[in-house]
Order: structure tokens, then C-alpha cells, then sequence
């Protein structure tokens, strides 16, 4: 969750970091990783679930037999070994598209357009309502919009010389305009401008071509100092208002996008004059919250028109961001390191202080030049007490001594570098003289301690959010806005009222040995007590090691109580370590591990057996030191590893210990649930013909990370029809590419990629080949649809091709969107309308009236809400040849959320895309540690060239290893 796109509501988890999603108990070193050897202890002869699950005309394999190698069938030569036909294909689902077919449409289609052309490439139409569920009502914060029919908007192209980078100043430069030119040049017409190169009236104006000059006193802070602009407007279009009608009513399917943007730009004149506009967002210092380290919080409003079921709507949201806070650059440096002014700079602090206040803006305190405005270009390499210079009388002196004498002003900070100002000549000001401009986004990613200040300070009750959205829609007036009116825009002051159903829970089933067999979760949650996992995995060898304060002997208390838990839910563990507990120093990691991991395998070698898990317990400052030990153990060593952070050892709580057993148990290779359903098969369309399961994300570095890449990873589902472990691979990429690269490639040695390779081990793993494909695909947004639909799709085609000629399975692909800014409240407070924190109900379905007008999408919360205000997940159909109803795909989803296997909770989002974020993340811990922060040349400018990151050992990425 960069503090990119965060929820007032810590969904899932009751620690606090930067994952954007959690499971209950599973902050990031309780809810970690990887996958060790699948050792499943023998089911009862009641209930054999089989992770080698039989189709429907094969026979059943042996439960825990693993198949013969000679029984694996060779897909690297380009063959696949039949599976039984799929069912016949009802005449409302499309044929399957092959690849040949999807690449001709590529080149025919532009990407950047939607792919209008092509009926098998269109998003499918909305199958009908959903019906399954209880019904209720719930309130969404989109308000009503109406516009008078009678309106024509012209739009017009603004060119500004000279050029202006800053939205803000062009603004500055046409409202200068519009004041001195409304009445006579411009028709009485008051224009609505975008910051850019658009601008809008409601009615033409009198010329088609015109060049106006304009002064504008500049912002810098120096009085009195006027600037010359010539603003060039030209008729551009007229916008196509009926077309929008027609896309509102069905009758048209392309989305009317130049409309939407014209009337977004009305509605947001009013606000960019009144508070600092960023993306489709306002804010406002009014009551900012300190976040410490010399950033604040301030809150605003988000707002953006939706064309959705009900004709148009504005949405608004609450949102918040961190700025620098307004003070001196000494002050900011001293919070920022948590140094002492007597002491110089390291090489490493003068790095990152040059990079966080690199293009700040900032303004002198001293003298004639008080307010004068400049912004930082870098420090200098030298401290301030060893800079000096040549007057103007070619006599050298000090900063230092220049301050004091022209100024009587004492330099404190002389230990310190100063910064580097001015443009056209190089300017040193120490830091002291200087403070940081008000109203400067903080862009760098938070520390922990920011990140759970701004959790608190922007948290708010269902309730409470309600009624600040109808606050936020009263200040703004919309009724009386001057730039409504002018355009004829109505906006409703009352929420959505939309019609919801609250789906039913799934049954869950339990090892028959335990008291309790089978589960149904009340409320989004339920626990382990008299229960025991489907399937324990097996833990004989195994090694713990204390790098934090903890004493031995309360780590070794820590060690055992795990264990014990491990095994009364149901895991076969042993109980002594191969070797003896041992406490060491954090910054002897790796020696520490090498020499562990030799000593363990010295005493396992005479038996052929490998250490199977190593328990780490973290040091108390683990943030780096984490990405570090998965790294080596997952990358150098083999070895599967569970981290615990230091508290958690001390105060041992059994809620804490059992969702750790619960990860521990799938990294090495067991189960802890599976749908009562997907046994039975009963499961919606895909436990009637074999079908895997994908979740694809792609993560991005936080932001002034420049040469760090992005990466896409793939997870699968591999136990069908259980569809219960997933095994995931990962890629780096471009800088920023959000088109994931390595589904399908062709090299050297022949055709590879992600979905090839996880194709092939589905079919090693259950006998059968894929005849169904359900691709949940996360982090899309909705001007990203067409690209990925067409390029991920073709390379999910040629993955297929290459496998076996003439291999079509039915694909249905789904993006999972969670950045979002719908909200939705109950209706009633009673409780059958909400859970335990006031939010709407798990389970909570919406798909009409703030959904599409025309395609296949809804809102689904499954999860409950633990402490602010529940985000709905958005899902959206982008093709589908499986030929899903609205009931089919939304209780499958909702069902599945039901199964993340590190809590026992319902999740927000479906596991699958759950996986892939979180196995993208752990990919970034392999990254080099000094890579994100060096200055060396981005990825973006070096293309696909991206540095391949480490190759998994084999032992770790046989299972879930990134739980």
C-alpha cells in the first residue's frame, strides 16, 4: 500500500506495514514465505483428499504416491498428453481464440486504442443480474449527475509561450486571461481549463484562432516582478455529448472518453482555484497531523465522474497523502537521520538526504532577499565551515565568514554540506538559512513509524466517513458552483442507493481426526479450535536461530510452544531441532547461515535428507535485514525459513502461534483447507472439466527509485479440483512496465515463459491438462484494459500453442482492481446489516447501479472489516469464453477468498491475485540491497535490459514459499 493508494482501514491485519494486504496476525515477518518439501502425513481412511486429483474419466491415483518419473509426460518436446474432451460449450459462450488470430489483431488494432474492431477482443456484455444471497440495501459515495440536453461544449487547444512545466502556474496564467478578456474577447463565456493544453466552454466562442498577452506576476517570492506570456487558443472539436448518451444507454460501446474528461475538467475548476490539486485529488493543511521525520498528513477529497448503471455519477472519497512538513532544512535533517549537528555526514547519509530534498523548494530567512524562493539542486560534497569563494573584490572568504559579516547571522550547522540553489550560477546556502515551501508532496516512501501515524490519523469509522463524504459534497456546493452552472452540470447531494445480496459463506472442510470435520465461517472468520489441517505437512529436520536480544532460553520457550501448536493442528513434526538452537550477532548473517546449514547437512547427509525449515527469530531493526536473510536462504542456501519478529517471542500468544503454524504448514508443502464444494465437485463451472487457476500482479518501486525494475509474478493453482496450493514464478522488468513481459517468450533453447511453465507442472502435478484457464490479473487500471487484454491474451494463446498444436482451453480473464475509491455503507445499522466494526456484511455483492452500464463487473467485500471502512474489490470481466453467469463468477470469487492460507479469515481480495502480490514482493527482497537507492542509469532508459534477478533453488520453490 504505496503509502501508493492506501485504505483508511487496515483490512486484513493486525500488524501495520507497507503490504497493502494482510491476513489476521500476519504482519510481514509473520506472514512470509517459502515452500519446503511436500511431506504430507497420511489422511484418514474416511477422507482421502489427493493433491493428484482424479478427472472425471481417469482413475484416482494412489493419495500420497508420488508418480513415477517415467509416468511424467515430456511437454518440453512440444507435446501434451490428452486429456478427456471439455463438455460441450453452450452456443452464448465465444469459440476460443487462437493465437494466430490474436496476433493478427494486433497489428491491426492500435494498443493504445480500445479494440473496437474485433467482436472476440470486446469485453463481454453483463450476463444478467446475479440472484444468489440474501438481499439488502447498502449506500455507495457516487452522487446522481445530470446534465441539460440542450448543451454543446467546444473545445479548444491552449498553447503557452514561453512554455510552463507547472499546472499550477498555467492555471495561474489563463485565469489571468479569462478575468481581463471574459466579457469582451470571450463572449461573456467562462471557460473551464485543465492546467494543460485543454480548455473547455459551453458555447463557441467568437474567434476560432486567437493569441492573447498576458502578465502575471511571478510566484517566486521577489516582489513585483511581472512576466510576459502569450496565450494562443484554437478550436480544436466539438464534443460529442449525445455520443455519451448512447454509451449510458447501451446503444454504444466504446467509451465516450473525450466527453467524460470535458465535464470531469468542469467539476474540478472550482476545486484546483481553492485547494492543491494533485492526480484527481485535493488537499488542504487545515488540521495536518504530524507524521514525524519531518513530514505532516494532509487530508482531502478525491473526485472523479463514473459512467456507471444509473447514468453518470461523481464519485467522492476521503483521501490523505504526506507533504514535508514547512520548516527549516536543519530541522528536517535532524528528524530525516536522527543526527547530531556536531558530527559530519557519512557518505551514505549525505546520499540520502541529497536524494530526499533534491527539487524541494525551499525559501531564505535572512536579510533583503527574506521569502526569495529557490529549489534544491544537491549539497555539496564539502561541509559548510570548509566552503569558500571570491568576492567581488577577488578576495576569498568562508561561508561562514560571508554570513557572519554581511548578515550578523551565526552558522551553527558547519559540520553540515549546504545546499545547492540557483540556475544560471551555482548558489551555497547552508541549511539553516533556508525553510521548506508549504504545500510540497512528500513522494519517498514511509518508514514504518509514518506509515502506522498516517493509518491512525486518516482511520475512520463507516459512519464517520459517510458523513465527512456528505460534508466534503456540501462545501463544495456544487449546486451554486460558477463553472456547473456554465455548463449545465446538476449534481446530487444524496448517496447511491444501490440494491445488494450478501452471498453465503462456504463450507470448509477439516481433517476428519479433528472434533470438528467441517466449518462454516460466521462473519468472514472463524479458528482452529478442535480442528486439524486436511493435510498436515511433515517437518523432521529443522534449525532455529536468534539474531534479536531475546535470552536463549525464552527463544528456545518460543521454539517449542510453535512447535507444540504445529502439531495440534495437525502437522507431523519433530520435536528437537538437528542442531541446537544458537544466538547470534545480526551482522554475522550469512556466516551464521553458511556455517548452520553445513553443520545440519554433515548430520542429514548419511540419511539423503535436507534441512527442512529454519526458524528465524528477527532482530528488533529487521527492515532491511529481512530482505536480506530471504534472499540468501531462498537464493543460496535452499532453505525454507519462517521469521518472527523479536515481541512476539517474548509475549507468546496463541493466536500468533497458530497463524504462523498455518504458514509454516503450506511452505512445506501441506494444506490447511479446502472447500466442502470443490471435494463434492461443486464448484461453478470449474470442477467439471480440469481447470487452472492464475494470479498475475505486477509491483512497481516506490517512487524516486528510478533504477529499480518492476516485477511481474505468476501464480497457478496446481491441485485441482481442490484448488488449494498455488505455485508462482516471478520476472523483472522495465522500469514501470505494468504489461507483464515473461508470460510467453521464444529463446534459444525454445519456447518458455511463466504460463508455459506452469501449464506444464499442472499437468505433472494432476495428470490432466488445463481445459479451462480463469486468470485473475491484478493492479490493471481502466485505461490499461485493452493493452493488457491484448498482449497478456496473445501470450497466453501462444503458451498454449506451444504446447500441443491446436490446444484451445477456454480462458476467462478477470482484472482485480482494489485502487479504487468506492465506498459502500449499510443502509440499516442493525445487525443484519453489518459486522462488528459497522461495515457492510462479507459476502457483500453489488453489480447494478454503480457498475458498468453495459459490461460484466461488480463489487465485492468478502471479507470483514477490522478497523476503518471496508474497500469493496472491484472485478471486472475482460473476456470470457467459459461463458460465466454474474451467480457463477461471483460466489466462485467470493468462495475462494475463503481459502488464503495464511489467517483464518476471509480476504478482501482473491487469493490468487493475493499470492502474486505477495510473491512479487518477496521477489524484490532479491534485489540487490544498494540498488534502489544508487544513481545509477534507470531501467526505463535501458529498455528490456533489465538484470535478471537470482534463480530460486530448487528445494525452496517447489511450494508455497511466499506465504
Amino acid at each position: 500500500m504505496d503509502p501508493r493508494r492506501r485504505s483508511d482501514q487496515m483490512s486484513e491485519s493486525s500488524g501495520r506495514g507497507r503490504g497493502r494486504r494482510r491476513g489476521r496476525g500476519g504482519g510481514r515477518e509473520q506472514g512470509e514465505a517459502p515452500g519446503g518439501p511436500a511431506q504430507p502425513r497420511p489422511p484418514p481412511t474416511s477422507y482421502v483428499p489427493s493433491p493428484r486429483a482424479a478427472g472425471p474419466s481417469n482413475p484416482p491415483f494412489q493419495p500420497q504416491q508420488p508418480r513415477p518419473p517415467t509416468h511424467v509426460p515430456s511437454l518440453t518436446s512440444g507435446q501434451m498428453v490428452s486429456a478427456p474432451p471439455p463438455p460441450p460449450v453452450a452456443a452464448s459462450q465465444p469459440p476460443p481464440v487462437a493465437a494466430e488470430v490474436l496476433a493478427e489483431q494486433m497489428e491491426k488494432t492500435a494498443i493504445s486504442s480500445a479494440p473496437s474492431s474485433s467482436k472476440a477482443l470486446l469485453p463481454p456484455r453483463r450476463p444478467g443480474k446475479g440472484t444468489i444471497g440474501r438481499p439488502y440495501m447498502v449506500f455507495a459515495n457516487h452522487f446522481k449527475l445530470d446534465l441539460r440536453r440542450d448543451i454543446v461544449i467546444y473545445h479548444y487547444d491552449v498553447s503557452i509561450r514561453p512554455e510552463i512545466s507547472s499546472r499550477g502556474r498555467s492555471r495561474k496564467v489563463v485565469a489571468e486571461l479569462v478575468r481581463l478578456n471574459r466579457e469582451s474577447s470571450l463572449g461573456g463565456r467562462l471557460p473551464a481549463y485543465d492546467g494543460g493544453k485543454s480548455l473547455y466552454t459551453a458555447g463557441k466562442l467568437p474567434f476560432s484562432s486567437k493569441e492573447f498577452d498576458v502578465k502575471v506576476i511571478d510566484g517566486d517570492g521577489t516582489p513585483s516582478r511581472e512576466k510576459d506570456y502569450k496565450v494562443a487558443v484554437k478550436f480544436a472539436s466539438t464534443v460529442d455529448i449525445h455520443h455519451l448518451m448512447r454509451f449510458l444507454s447501451g446503444q454504444q460501446l466504446d467509451i465516450p472518453q473525450e466527453a467524460i474528461q470535458a465535464l470531469d475538467v468542469v467539476l474540478r475548476s472550482s476545486p484546483c482555484e481553492n485547494f492543491h490539486p494533485f492526480g484527481r485529488s485535493f488537499f488542504h493543511g487545515d488540521g495536518a497531523t504530524v507524521l514525524g521525520e519531518g513530514t505532516t498528513c494532509w487530508r482531502g477529497h478525491f473526485q472523479s465522474i463514473r459512467p456507471i448503471h444509473m447514468g453518470l455519477s461523481l464519485n467522492i472519497d476521503l483521501t490523505a497523502t504526506p507533504y514535508f512538513e514547512a520548516i527549516p532544512v536543519n530541522e528536517f535533517v535532524r528528524q530525516y537521520l536522527y543526527v547530531d549537528s556536531s558530527r559530519p555526514f557519512s557518505s551514505d547519509q549525505h546520499r540520502k538526504v541529497e536524494k530526499v530534498l533534491k527539487k524541494v523548494k525551499v525559501e531564505v530567512t535572512y536579510g533583503e532577499n527574506y521569502h526569495r524562493r529557490y529549489v534544491i539542486k544537491g549539497l555539496t560534497r564539502e561541509r559548510t565551515k570548509d566552503l569558500s569563494f571570491a568576492d567581488d573584490q577577488g578576495h576569498r572568504t568562508t561561508v561562514v565568514q560571508y554570513f557572519m559579516e554581511r548578515y550578523r547571522m551565526c552558522i551553527d550547522f558547519v559540520e553540515w554540506p549546504s545546499l545547492i540553489v540557483g540556475n544560471k550560477k551555482q548558489i551555497w546556502l547552508p541549511m539553516e538559512t533556508c525553510k521548506i515551501v508549504e504545500g510540497q508532496r512528500y513522494t519517498h516512501k514511509l518508514t514504518e513509524k509514518q506509515v502506522t501515524a498516517m493509518l491512525r490519523a486518516t482511520c475512520q469509522r463507516p459512519t464517520d466517513r459517510q458523513n465527512n463524504i456528505l460534508k466534503v459534497v456540501t462545501s463544495n456546493n456544487y449546486g451554486n458552483d460558477k463553472y456547473a452552472k456554465e455548463f449545465g452540470i446538476m449534481v446530487s447531494n444524496s448517496l447511491a442507493s444501490c440494491p445488494a445480496r450478501v452471498l453465503p459463506a462456504p463450507r470448509l472442510k477439516y481433517h476428519d481426526l479433528g472434533d470438528e470435520k467441517e466449518c462454516v465461517p460466521s462473519v468472514g472468520q472463524w479458528n482452529m479450535i478442535r480442528k486439524k489441517m486436511i493435510n498436515g505437512g511433515s517437518v523432521q529436520h529443522w534449525a532455529c536461530v536468534n539474531f534479536s536480544r531475546v535470552d536463549t532460553a525464552t527463544a528456545q520457550r518460543f521454539s517449542g510452544e510453535l512447535i507444540k501448536m504445529c502439531k495440534n493442528i495437525g502437522m507431523n513434526f519433530v520435536d528437537k531441532p538437528v542442531i541446537p538452537l544458537r544466538s547470534q550477532n545480526p551482522a554475522t548473517m550469512e556466516r551464521t547461515l553458511v556455517q548452520l546449514h553445513n553443520e545440519a547437512q554433515n548430520i542429514l547427509r548419511k540419511n539423503s535428507a535436507m534441512l527442512q525449515l529454519l526458524i528465524v527469530i528477527l532482530p528488533e531493526n529487521s527492515s532491511i535485514f529481512y530482505g536480506k536473510l530471504k534472499r540468501f536462504c531462498e537464493t543460496e542456501l535452499d532453505i525454507v525459513s519462517q521469521c518472527c519478529k523479536p515481541k512476539n517471542a517474548f509475549r507468546i500468544s496463541p493466536q500468533y502461534l497458530e497463524n504462523v503454524a498455518l504458514k509454516i504448514n503450506v511452505k512445506v508443502g501441506g494444506r490447511n483447507t479446502v472447500l466442502v464444494d470443490a471435494l463434492q465437485r461443486r464448484l461453478p463451472i470449474v470442477t467439471d472439466d480440469p481447470t487452472i487457476i492464475f494470479g498475475a500482479d505486477v509491483t512497481h518501486p516506490s517512487p524516486g527509485e528510478d533504477s529499480s525494475p518492476s516485477i511481474a509474478a505468476v501464480v497457478a493453482s496446481q491441485d485441482w479440483p481442490q484448488i488449494a496450493k498455488y505455485r508462482g514464478l516471478f520476472s523483472a522488468q522495465a522500469h514501470r512496465r505494468e504489461i507483464i513481459d515473461d508470460l510467453y517468450n521464444v529463446s534459444e533453447k525454445g519456447a518458455g515463459g511463466m504460463i508455459r511453465e506452469l501449464l506444464i507442472s499442472f499437468r505433472r502435478e494432476t495428470g490432466h491438462k488445463p481445459g479451462r484457464i480463469l486468470f485473475y490479473r491484478d493492479g490493471v487500471s481502466e485505461g490499461q484494459f485493452a493493452e493488457v487484454l491484448l498482449e497478456e491474451m496473445q501470450a497466453i494463446r501462444k503458451a498454449c500453442a506451444s504446447l500441443e498444436e491446436g490446444y484451445l482451453p477456454r480462458v476467462t480473464f478477470v482484472v482485480v482492481q482494489k485502487r479504487h475509491h468506492t465506498r459502500l455503507f449499510p443502509a440499516n445499522k442493525g445487525r443484519d446489516s453489518t459486522d462488528r466494526s459497522g461495515n457492510i456484511l462479507p459476502g457483500t455483492v453489488v453489480d447494478t447501479v454503480i457498475c458498468h452500464p453495459t459490461e460484466f463487473d461488480f463489487y465485492l467485500c468478502s471479507h470483514a472489516g477490522i478497523q476503518g471502512t471496508s474497500r469493496p474489490t472491484h472485478y471486472h470481466v475482460l473476456y470470457d469464453e467459459n461463458g460465466f453467469s454474474a451467480d457463477q463468477l461471483q460466489v466462485l470469487t467470493n468462495n475462494l477468498c475463503y481459502t488464503y492460507a495464511r489467517c483464518t479469515r476471509s480476504v478482501s481480495i482473491v487469493p490468487p491475485a493475493y499470492y502474486a502480490h505477495l510473491l512479487a514482493f518477496r521477489a524484490r527482497c532479491y534485489l540487490d540491497t544498494d540498488s534502489s537507492d544508487s544513481s545509477t542509469e534507470s531501467s526505463a532508459s535501458m529498455g528490456r535490459s533489465v538484470r535478471p534477478l537470482p534463480r530460486l533453488m530448487e528445494h525452496v520453490k517447489r511450494e508455497m514459499f511466499y506465504c
